[in-house]
């Protein structure tokens, strides 16, 4: 896949794709310090972060790592009737153990990713609701094995926007990571007001959990230095010349499986890719600047790599859900 263009929308530049390569690399970074990484003022970093959010359908959110916390995730298509899939996946998105929901394949196949935070979600999900939602004809379920590329690491980094040094300077520095990766049930208040705003201020967390400032951004840099939650954003990535995204169902040779994983991640298109269960064996996004570009990525750099068997593509016709759910018709966040 080509990348030395990144043609924005209208209204968007460069500096606009450092502020978010800059937020990909911290997501709490003060608009004081990105300023001065990106040499340019603060009310001007304020300004082009609130337009990002109003316009880029920007938002800043703390998420728990489901890998590093030994969580299960699975990818789910649900083939349902046409007229029924915008609404089975709204429903999808509003439930709290949901990632991502998209619509897909002409509108007649739902995807989500879920984590379910018990085996009785994961049974009222996959044995109760959607079996006996009206008009789904199908559900494949897909566990999630490993993690090649995502989590932690954002496709915005992919872009190049930033130098060595201007990276180097915004990379967030935490303390040893503890042995023990685990959430406390007294880390929920903290992690609740942060899943819907990860840049929310201390005085906001102070409030939202009872903890003092010191406290709350002392337990904060303990969960992120372990590994537990980071701190990701999300964003069109069409206003940066990337409309098209779709998700690949991968087979690879068992002895290739990792290779072709490793691959993956290096290639500039793929913003997630895990190995997983399933008649395919590594499911991965992919965003491309239009059909031409995802077939040029498809034919090139997919197709040529060894051990690459066979590979299904599915194109998202429109997000409902990435990060987290907002409702239509809702502002962004600040």
């Amino acid at each position: 896949m080509q990348t030395e263009s990144h043609t924005p929308s209208p209204g968007f530049d460069a500096l606009d794709r450092r502020l978010l390569s800059a937020l990909a690399l911290d997501g709490r970074a003060s608009f004081s310090r990105i300023a001065a990484v990106l040499g340019v003022s603060d009310q001007t970093v304020a300004r082009r972060y609130r337009r990002l959010c109003a316009e880029g359908g920007l938002r800043v959110v703390v998420m728990r790592d489901a890998h590093r916390l030994g969580e299960d995730q699975w990818m789910l298509r649900v083939r349902c009737a046409p007229d029924s899939a915008p609404a089975i996946a709204e429903a999808l998105a509003k439930r709290p153990d949901t990632s991502w929901v998209g619509l897909a394949s002409g509108g007649t196949e739902v995807l989500c990713m879920t984590r379910p935070r018990s085996s009785g979600d994961h049974d009222d999900l996959l044995l109760g609701k959607l079996p006996r939602t009206p008009s789904v004809v199908e559900i494949r379920a897909h566990q999630m094995l490993h993690r090649f590329y995502g989590g932690a690491q954002s496709w915005v980094s992919k872009l190049g926007a930033l130098t060595a040094a201007e990276t180097e300077a915004l990379r967030p520095r935490h303390e040893p990571a503890p042995d023990h990766v685990r959430i406390a049930p007294e880390d929920e208040p903290l992690l609740a007001a942060l899943e819907r705003d990860g840049r929310a201020g201390y005085p906001e967390l102070q409030r939202a959990t009872g903890l003092t400032e010191s406290a709350a951004r002392r337990r904060l840099a303990a969960l992120l230095a372990s590994g537990a939650v980071f701190v990701d954003s999300e964003c069109d990535p069409g206003i940066f010349g990337h409309p098209v995204s779709a998700l690949l169902w991968i087979t690879a040779a068992p002895s290739a499986l990792h290779s072709v994983g490793q691959a993956l991640a290096g290639h500039p298109g793929i913003a997630h890719a895990s190995a997983a269960t399933g008649p395919c064996n590594i499911i991965a996004s992919v965003l491309a600047r239009n059909t031409a570009d995802l077939y040029a990525y498809l034919s090139g750099p997919l197709g040529q790599l060894e051990g690459v068997r066979h590979v299904d593509t599915t194109v998202f016709l429109r997000r409902i859900k990435q990060l987290t759910y907002r409702e239509r018709g809702s502002g962004p966040r600040r």
